[in-house]
């Protein structure tokens, strides 16, 4: 090529993507650069030619490229334009042995050169001269849709692309496409199901196979589910537990009869035998040894009818096993791999098919011959196990190394392997404890321990296991292979576990190996750092291989071909970022920078000398060399790694090649390495980003150092995998020994839990490290700038993933915990613990081995100067005006000042541990926590206790957390969050005084001088302020930004438990504080289960509260919610008892006083009842309402303590009614019955519907019989006395018997006194009327904004409108002078406002009356002998409020009263403002006017109910009537009534249409006047009744005006008929009622009015229809 220079000349045009190539690795070879006028961003090498991707997207080859037609040679000795792909921007390029591919930004494919096999994936063309789009066509979907592709890989025959949502398609020839086919080539791109569903990061291809890397399923689920303690499948107990005298049983032999629930493992076979092992597979005897077998291969099983058959398996099945097909190719490969558990999932059978995870698992074309197949299975080895017992049985070995061997017959149902790690196995722990005592609770802090340090299990110490495995012989009989330290107990034990039904009797000692064993390990972070999965890439990853494997490149140990993907198992855990596929060997790259190489190694290409090449082995690389990018050729291997130096250098292993020669036989055969051998031209190149190999080629893409910026990327990339490394070999050098160490839990003590913590924090942290390392070390091949580097975008995450870790260790060195460990660490690694040493990189000599651990552990803090120095020295590379200056300064100031922070933690932790050794021993214990750091402490007598005795010992330590006060022998712990300090003044005393309140304790403290008292005030202000924070020890970390307040606050939230007032004693309160009392919101807790939720003032419940106490007998809980106050139940509130009772309403000092409800019972319960009325001290006193609901009778009446005591009505449901005195809760003296037919009684009684002495009995016929009475009513009576028949002059007896009723009732002013008195109460005033007016109106003000507080914290109680007039009702009616007219109404609609809304203390005892108007008087209250009392309530309500009123606008006149401005016409108001005329002159005030519009619609219901049963009769006889009449048309029912002719219409307007009334025409006259009538029924108070009233007598006179044609004036003789007429066409149905309503609560100033005169003719017009007589 001539236009490629050697790279020692420079072409100064290009700083970025520089390419050179060169072949084999002699001193000789010089790199040649590839020119070109672009960057190139990305090169791929086929067998002899190249692509190459430059920046703008464009595609260059070179090579031999023996399809382009046009081309005179097919050499092109320079890169030629792909000029096919200039409109295309492509992103991506990939090159085989003798095609090409690149995928574009739109994720389209383009493929050119060789198709004989199909590679290039277009039909009917042998070659492709140039790039040709490829359809990637996903037919499942409808319809179908085109596939995404980000990237491909191509190998000799077939082509692999990776689809946008992590999928593969492969197209070409040869088993190593991974399809369910056997006919190639493969034309059109397909789907390869077997990998469907997984997340593949990167494919890869080889001359003849395929790899992918595939993201592990992500585990937070997993570990979330309770572990699985029942089998899936039979739902047994995988668990089960027999307790014998001196120890117990625990045994997981768990056989499920339904189904085999075995992982599968994989058979190695060595690479020189294909053919099966001539051991037998199907006997018990010999799965015995199969464990430490590596000679044993697959047991027959399918013979894939694909090309990559090799060998013949068919010839080698027994007789009397039938030929089984599996779906995916090899289905039973069995290795001595290990058998992974998870943690949280009883494991399946897996074999190599793609079904085997996740789905449910089955190699068999139908389920009955698998059960069938199984059946037979099973009974054989049964009988195999009855004739053998236990010497021959199937192993399931345990080895004390951290994997299991499990290779047994894979369909033969073995022992359950869970992982006892979770619910089942903490419950049987939980359970043995009692039995066992100590062994099994420390075996089971030995197991949890495990648990944390497991999810490092799968690295050093499977390797081990594996080159282990491969060394032993195979052995035969029962005596198993050494594996490490396998006990003959274990054998047994194992065999144990196998056996079905048989329990095992386990040591904790076993227990404890065993757990530790068969765990596959659990992540200690869930799968990675959620927060920012997106950026940082994942490390638990697997690796796949299907194709060929004759050279073993497939790493399964074997070299069967595989014609589905299959998981390598030994790369679980290992963290493996890339792989590279060589012609016929592979390579897989592990975030810890190391590689493994697995196949063909004819050239020395794996760089080891390992055997069997089968399986993946470590490349020998020395010690510090960490390579971060592979490359895979034809027989050699390129490494790019870092060493020693800031430049980046390249390894190679593998072939030599010589260039002046052709290709000789004997060259074949020429120089190799042993191992990878440095290049030594790799420092000319500049900084390496990546390599790729093909063919015999090598190529690296280099940068120039421009303003030091690679430089500096490359160091923080090389520097963060170097630390990665550091931190997987602490875990693995120093963590995993000292956690396989039986005595550890017991050598740590309380420390254990400490250290499982500290584990896993670091945890965390080296996985974020490793995520962050394989992050940059992909951003060096891409990234022209900074954008994307995770440490500056996340920083956050770091800072605080460090921050938890350095707590960690921090806690763990207060508790001595490095100290416990000395031991250990003597016990695994020697006296010198020279590995602690070495990892430590301690300088300092002579340092104890806890101080060397302690430092060891505080090395990642270190690192944190690291982050801030490099990107402080990448921030060197930009203009310090820039924004990416900004950012990276911003973070490294961020990760300094953290390692500052960090370090001072570090100094208090040791400043601490160094106060415990030396403090004295008792009390250590006890205030020793982890979290726990001092902050100063006064053993120099700087700090004195005030008035101390002459020979008390007073110390005082401040924690961050805590105050002690420590004496002799006792200490007092003052909680720092509830704890106030302040100075006292020096003035005269001088004295140095701090005084410290608690919330129980009071004292002072003196200091020596006035430094020690500001040290001492700041500090214990610094240390509360930090608690309050909630920071911990941790202080205030400089992320934040936060900085520290000079005191802390004296109202605070705190937690505190109070330990010697005797109200609190015990309890716990939570909430906020001022100056050491509960201050505001708060909950107390007591121990013995009562708590109370609410408002606190100085230290008492006071305001709202909600308080349970449990109720030990009914087993429940007393539930109290309401106001407080001085402590005690006090204000309004609602109990909700234990027994099912209900009490709602006033309290005073924990007892019910005032107005109150109580419900008791359910209406289905024994007793269920309602009482409503006054309480006085807990006992029902004053005038009350007592539903009894089950007897149907109801008491209105006097009470006195708990009895009916004084003058009460009592009415049943049975119609009976009673009124009169009460004794001791009896009917005893005077009394008035009367019966549902009017029969009467009145007279004395003894008891409750006992009639005893004098009395009359009135008949309901008039006639009565007076004497002596005696009997209980409704049974028989015993009667002395006369017997009177009235003459029919005589009817004036019958007339005062009904006077007379209501008069032993309670009067109405009596009533609900206590509803008033609460009122009054409210608005400040001790009496009625007795008050100022002012005080009354700030209350009112008070009560809104209070209650609209609470209202505005649970805002759904509230409705728009009901805010609406709580706002409105913030304006006081103000007035000057006497009320006029427009204030009278201004005053109205306030109190119509205040009467809407409960908030106010009017609206609430409008609501309080409403509901015991209610309660008296719905239900058996609805009775017509109750009327005169209702309607007398409701008046002596009017005036009781018209009292409130007027005390609230004094200028108001009083009932009766004028208003000013008599120049306007009266007024009686109504709802709808009119104003209605009167005789008399000025507006007259009244309380039924005022207040009647706001009570009535809500009294309405059972007021006019009981009118409605009063008035039944009468109302009937009307009614029938009005039927009567109503069915005359109009014109005769004119005639009939008697109207004069001249007011009958001719003509009626209906529907808009004018009509002749005819003789047949009815309801047609006066319709509007009717209309009008009719709407006397929807209106509420007499006022508006009145109206509806007046409007209709104006509808008729307009009707009768318009027919006359002149003005004339009614007289009562015309009118009357008329008005009668449309009365009697308005068919009200309850008339009778309507006119007595109106008649009793009509205001008395109307009644000689106009209004007047109407309601008499509306009242006439009733009592003639009653009497009209139809001739």
């Amino acid at each position: 090529m001539e236009k490629q220079k050697s790279s020692g000349e420079e072409d100064s045009s290009l700083e970025t993507g520089l390419l050179h190539t060169w072949k084999g690795y002699s001193y000789s070879t010089t790199p040649e650069r590839v020119l070109l006028s672009r960057p190139v961003i990305q090169a791929a090498l086929g067998a002899r030619h190249g692509v190459l991707l430059v920046e703008g997207g464009q595609v260059y080859s070179f090579g031999e490229l023996p399809w382009k037609q046009n081309q005179a040679t097919s050499v092109a000795s320079e890169p030629v334009l792909e000029a096919v792909l200039s409109e295309q921007r492509v992103v991506f390029v990939a090159a085989g042995s003798a095609h090409s591919g690149v995928v574009t930004e739109d994720g389209g494919v383009h493929m050119w050169g060789d198709n004989s096999h199909g590679q290039c994936g277009l039909l009917g063309l042998s070659v492709i001269p140039n790039p040709t789009p490829v359809g990637v066509v996903d037919s499942e979907t409808t319809p179908s849709q085109s596939v995404k592709i980000l990237e491909m890989a191509c190998g000799d025959q077939h082509t692999l692309a990776l689809s946008a949502k992590h999928e593969v398609w492969a197209w070409g020839s040869g088993c190593q496409l991974g399809l369910n086919t056997s006919t190639f080539p493969v034309w059109k791109p397909q789907k390869v199901e077997c990998l469907a569903g997984k997340h593949v990061l990167q494919v890869d291809c080889g001359a003849s196979h395929s790899l992918a890397l595939v993201r592990c399923p992500p585990s937070p689920q997993e570990s979330r589910k309770p572990l699985v303690d029942k089998c899936g499948h039979c739902h047994q107990l995988l668990y089960t537990m027999t307790d014998k005298e001196d120890h117990v049983i625990i045994s997981d032999g768990h056989h499920c009869p339904l189904g085999v629930e075995v992982d599968s493992t994989e058979a190695k076979s060595d690479p020189d035998q294909g053919s099966l092992s001539k051991q037998g597979r199907n006997s018990p005897e010999s799965s015995v040894t199969s464990s430490a077998n590596p000679a044993s291969t697959t047991p027959p099983s399918s013979t894939p009818a694909t090309e990559c058959q090799h060998h013949s398996l068919a010839s080698s099945q027994k007789p009397g096993e039938p030929a089984m097909k599996d779906s995916c190719g090899l289905g039973g490969t069995v290795t001595n791999g290990e058998v992974c558990v998870e943690a949280s999932e009883t494991t399946t059978i897996e074999t190599d098919s793609c079904k085997a995870t996740g789905l449910k698992s089955s190699p068999y074309p139908d389920e009955q011959a698998v059960k069938a197949y199984l059946k037979r299975l099973s009974d054989h080895s049964l009988v195999e196990h009855t004739a053998k017992t236990s010497s021959t049985l199937h192993s399931a070995q345990i080895s004390s190394d951290p994997a299991v061997c499990f290779a047994s017959e894979p369909f033969i149902p073995v022992a359950q392997s869970v992982t006892p790690m979770g619910s089942a196995l903490n419950n049987l722990v939980a359970s043995c404890a009692s039995a066992v005592g100590e062994r099994v609770a420390s075996t089971y802090e030995a197991l949890s321990l495990r648990k944390v340090i497991g999810y490092w299990v799968p690295g050093e110490g499977r390797e081990r296991l594996e080159e282990r495995l491969r060394l032993e012989e195979p052995m035969q009989g029962k005596k198993s292979s050494s594996l490490g330290d396998i006990r003959e107990e274990e054998a047994e034990l194992s065999r144990r576990l196998s056996l079905p039904g048989l329990l095992s009797q386990v040591s904790p000692r076993l227990l404890r190996r065993t757990s530790r064993t068969r765990g596959r390990p659990v992540p200690l972070t869930s799968g990675g750092i959620s927060e920012s999965d997106a950026h940082l890439p994942s490390l638990q990853t697997e690796v796949w291989s299907w194709g060929r494997g004759q050279e073993g490149q497939l790493g399964h140990g074997d070299l069967l071909p595989r014609p589905q993907p299959v998981c390598i198992k030994s790369f679980s855990g290992k963290e493996v970022l890339r792989v590279a596929a060589g012609a016929s060997h592979s390579l897989a790259l592990t975030t810890q920078s190391q590689v493994f190489s697995w196949g063909c190694n004819t050239s020395g290409q794996l760089g080891h000398m390992e055997s069997p090449t089968n399986f993946p082995h470590l490349t020998k690389l020395s010690e510090g060399i960490r390579v971060w990018d592979i490359g895979a050729g034809q027989q050699h291997t390129l490494l790019l790694a870092d060493g020693d130096c800031m430049q980046p250098i390249l390894y190679y292993s593998g072939k030599q090649v010589k260039e002046e020669q052709e290709e000789t036989a004997e060259e074949q055969t020429g120089k190799y390495t042993q191992q990878p051998v440095l290049l030594p031209f790799c420092m000319n190149l500049g900084y390496v980003s990546s390599v790729c190999t093909g063919g015999q080629t090598c190529a690296a893409l280099a940068d120039r150092n421009v303003m030091g910026f690679k430089s500096s990327l490359h160091e923080l990339a090389a520097a963060e995998r170097k630390y990665y490394c550091k931190l997987s070999n602490i875990k693995n050098l120093l963590l995993q020994p000292l956690l396989k160490l039986d005595s550890l839990s017991s050598a740590l003590g309380q420390s254990s839990g400490l250290l499982q913590n500290l584990i896993g924090r670091l945890g965390r942290l080296s996985q974020l490290t490793g995520q962050n390392s394989a992050s940059l070390t992909s951003f060096l091949r891409r990234s022209r700038d900074i954008r994307g580097i995770v440490l500056l975008d996340d920083a956050h995450l770091f800072l605080d993933t460090y921050s938890e870790y350095c707590s960690a260790v921090g806690d763990f060195l207060v508790m001595g915990g490095f100290q416990a460990l000395v031991k250990p660490c003597q016990d695994v690694f020697g006296k010198g613990a020279d590995v602690v040493q070495r990892l430590s990189e301690c300088s300092e000599e002579g340092l104890a081995l806890a101080d060397i651990l302690a430092h060891l552990f505080y090395l990642p803090i270190k690192h944190l100067h690291e982050y801030g120095r490099l990107l402080l020295k990448l921030a060197s590379c930009y203009d310090p005006s820039s924004v990416d200056y900004q950012k990276l300064q911003d973070a490294s100031s961020k990760y300094e000042s953290m390692a500052l922070h960090l370090k001072r933690r570090r100094k208090e932790a040791e400043y601490t541990l160094h106060f415990w050794k030396s403090f004295p021993g008792k009390m250590t214990d006890s205030l020793r926590k982890a979290s726990r750091r001092l902050v100063c402490e006064s053993s120099n007598k700087a700090l004195t206790l005030q008035n101390a005795g002459r020979f008390s010992v007073n110390w005082f330590m401040l924690f961050n957390d805590a105050l002690v006060h420590a004496q002799f022998s006792t200490h007092h712990v003052f909680p720092l969050a509830t704890l106030w300090v302040e100075p006292v003044s020096e003035d005269n005393t001088g004295l140095y005084g701090l005084k410290l309140t608690s919330p129980e304790e009071s004292f002072t403290l003196l200091a020596s001088s006035s430094a020690e008292k500001a040290k001492w005030l700041r500090s214990i202000n610094q240390a509360v302020e930090q608690a309050l924070s909630g920071l911990g020890h941790d202080g205030i970390p400089p992320s934040t930004g936060l900085t520290q307040r000079a005191d802390p606050p004296i109202s605070r939230t705190a937690s505190y438990t109070f330990y010697k007032d005797s109200r609190l004693k015990e309890a716990t309160y939570e909430g906020r504080w001022v100056s050491g009392k509960p201050h505001g919101r708060g909950v107390v807790k007591w121990p013995d289960g009562r708590m109370y939720t609410g408002a606190f003032k100085n230290g008492l419940e006071d305001g709202f509260g909600d308080y349970v106490v449990p109720n030990k007998t009914q087993n429940t809980c007393d539930h109290y919610q309401g106001q407080w106050k001085d402590g005690k139940m006090h204000g309004f509130g609602t109990f909700r008892y234990a027994s099912g009772e209900v009490y709602e309403g006033s309290f005073q000092d924990n007892m019910r006083h005032g107005h109150g409800m109580l419900r008791s019972g359910k209406l289905n319960s024994t007793s269920p009842s309602v009482f409503i009325g006054q309480w006085q001290y807990d006992k029902k006193s004053g005038y009350g309402v007592f539903d009894d609901i089950t007897r149907g009778e109801k008491y209105m009446g006097m009470w006195l303590d708990d009895q009916r005591q004084g003058n009460g009505v009592v009415v049943t449901q049975f119609g009976l009614y009673y009124e009169g005195a009460f004794s001791n809760n009896k009917m005893m003296g005077t009394g008035v019955l009367l019966s549902e037919d009017d029969t009467t009684f009145e007279g004395e009684f003894s008891e409750d519907w006992t009639l005893n002495g004098k009395g009359v009995l009135t008949m309901p016929n008039g006639d009565y019989i007076e004497g002596s009475f005696n009997g209980v009513w409704g049974t028989g009576l015993k009667i002395s006395g006369s017997y009177y028949k009235p003459s029919l002059y005589d009817s004036d007896k019958e007339k005062t018997h009904f006077n007379k009723l209501g008069r032993l009732a309670v009067h109405s002013e009596e009533k609900w006194k206590a509803v008033f008195v609460e009122c009054w109460d409210r608005l400040g005033c001790d009496s009625p009327g007795q008050g100022e007016t002012s005080t009354a109106w700030d209350n009112i003000a008070i009560a809104l904004t209070v209650n609209r507080r609470q209202q505005r914290d649970s805002p759904e109680l509230l409705s728009r409108s009901h805010h609406k007039t709580l706002e409105s009702l913030e304006f006081i009616p103000q007035h000057v002078g006497p009320v006029t007219l427009e204030v009278y109404h201004t005053i109205r609609r306030y109190l119509v406002k205040a009467c809407d809304t409960p908030l106010h203390p009017l609206g609430r005892l409008v609501e309080t009356l409403v509901s015991v108007y209610r309660m008296t008087y719905v239900g058996v209250g609805a009775n017509r002998r109750l009327l005169p009392q209702a309607v007398n309530e409701i008046q002596s309500y009017l005036s009781r409020i018209f009292q409130l009123v007027r005390f609230l606008f004094p200028d108001l006149p009083d009932e009766g009263g004028s208003l000013a401005e008599p120049r306007k016409e009266k007024t009686d108001t109504d709802t709808t403002g009119k104003l209605l005329e009167s005789p008399k002159p000025g507006c007259v005030v009244s309380s039924s006017a005022l207040l009647l519009p706001v009570l009535l619609p809500r009294l309405y219901p059972p007021l006019f109910t009981l009118y409605a049963l009063d008035k039944e009769k009468e109302d009937d006889v009307y009614w029938e009537c009005v039927i009567r009449l109503n069915k005359q048309p109009d014109l005769a029912l004119l005639a009939f009534l008697g109207v004069q002719q001249k007011f009958w219409p001719v003509t009626v307007t209906l529907h808009g249409e004018k009509q002749q009334v005819l003789s047949n025409t009815k309801d047609a006259c006066f319709a509007s006047a009717v209309e009008t009538l009719q709407q006397i029924s929807t209106t509420f108070t007499p006022s508006d009744k009145l109206q509806v009233i007046q409007l209709t007598f104006e509808e008729i006179t307009q009707e009768v005006l318009a027919l006359l044609k002149q003005d004339f004036l009614w007289s009562m003789d015309d009118l009357f008929p008329v008005f009668l007429f449309v009365v009697l066409r308005a068919r009200i149905r309850n008339l009778g009622s309507e006119v007595s309503l109106i008649e009793d609560l009509m205001d008395p100033c109307v009644q000689h009015g106009e209004h007047g005169i109407m309601f008499t003719t509306l009242k006439a017009s009733y009592y003639q229809i009653q009497h009209e007589k139809v001739t």
